[in-house]
């Protein structure tokens, strides 16, 4: 009979083991569900494991989507570690592309490439307004801002159809709901001519190396970190708890829209519908597979770029909806939630049978008396 001990105190190897268990248990799971759609399992393990780091090429498409990740999920770490649950990075990575797009779109054929930093710049203030929006409601009103976070989402989504619907519509489109293309200016420098990585994979890791400084090597980080892990402890030794929720949910609003000015300047070149492509909340995912650890999350980030790129791959070439992206992420949060249990806890077998020995000899004492 297996029964759970709590542990006298968490496991470090546990900590580190957890998130390698749970992605075994996910390619598991994953092997089954290839079988059950009757798909072969080896086929469909490669697909999402193998092809795309078998090439500079597919190297190269893995640093894209794993930027947008990994620059909003380092936010969300921050904002986590100080127990401010900004559920809303996708809205505030809409509102990024949007500011961004607006700019861009002022660029004509004469601009130089110093337009450039001014798109990333507004992407930024984007990102960070829409998140200032759920810090004020939090601050000035005690609301949820799981929740306001959460509906942010639908109402930048919905601006955004408004805006290439209506007035930024292109009217050389042909009715398409999308802006101009932008001026060649506007374009995120490569890192490599033929190949569409950019500068902002030099960003994401620039930025791995801010954050990681600032939890772990800064006093404002201490502070932070102290009112996520215990907020009366914060509050007796004089940190503002107020300061620190505009400092998470600001900082957080400001990458999430850093990846949207990347996005809609890099590989978009334009602002569609398509814009929300889902990387807000999957980066929710990255940042606790990487263990709200700026040095875990690349990895993580990596990893679950590897299931954006593999989902695309198995519907083009086994057939497969594009949702088992969707399944093969909630696979892996959900098996880490549970696999997070060993961290604190340990499996023991409980002796059952020295029990019911016991119990039949405390009977017969109890006949004879």
């Amino acid at each position: 009979m297996l029964k759970f001990e709590a542990r006298p105190e968490a496991s470090r190897l546990m900590s580190v083991a957890s998130p390698l268990l749970a992605l075994a248990i996910t390619v598991v799971v994953g092997t089954c569900l290839f079988m059950i759609l009757g798909k072969d399992p080896i086929r469909g393990l490669q697909v999402f494991f193998i092809e795309p780091v078998k090439s500079g090429y597919a190297l190269s498409e893995l640093a894209m989507k794993a930027t947008p990740l990994l620059l909003i999920a380092l936010g969300l770490a921050v904002c986590f570690r100080s127990n401010v649950w900004n559920i809303g990075a996708e809205g505030q990575f809409v509102l990024g592309a949007i500011f961004a797009g607006g700019v861009a779109m002022q660029a004509g054929p004469t601009t130089g490439a110093w337009i450039v930093v001014p798109i990333l710049l507004a992407g930024v203030l984007g990102g960070m307004v829409w998140a200032g929006i759920v810090a004020l409601l939090r601050d000035r009103f005690n609301a949820n801002e799981i929740l306001v976070s959460l509906m942010l989402v639908y109402v930048a989504d919905m601006v955004l159809n408004y805006l290439v619907y209506g007035p930024w519509k292109d009217p050389q489109g042909y009715n398409f709901p999308q802006t101009i293309t932008f001026a060649a200016a506007t374009k995120i420098p490569k890192l490599v001519e033929g190949f569409r990585t950019n500068i902002g994979v030099i960003i994401g890791l620039a930025a791995v190396a801010g954050f990681w400084i600032l939890l772990f090597r800064t006093y404002l980080g201490f502070q932070l970190q102290v009112g996520g892990l215990a907020p009366a402890a914060a509050r007796y030794a004089g940190f503002s708890s107020r300061s620190a929720l505009w400092t998470a949910l600001l900082l957080s609003g400001g990458m999430a829209g850093l990846a949207g000015a990347l996005d809609v300047a890099g590989p978009l070149g334009q602002l569609t519908p398509h814009v929300p492509a889902g990387y807000g909340f999957a980066a929710i995912i990255v940042a606790y597979v990487g263990r709200l650890h700026p040095v875990g999350i690349v990895f993580s980030a990596i990893l679950m770029s590897m299931f954006y790129i593999g989902g695309e791959l198995a519907q083009s070439r086994l057939g497969l909806p594009k949702s088992l992206t969707g399944v093969f992420q909630g696979l892996l949060l959900f098996t880490l939630l549970a696999c997070d249990t060993l961290i604190h806890y340990r499996v023991r077998w409980a002796a059952s049978r020295p029990a019911v020995k016991h119990h039949a000899a405390a009977t017969a004492t109890a006949k004879e008396a």
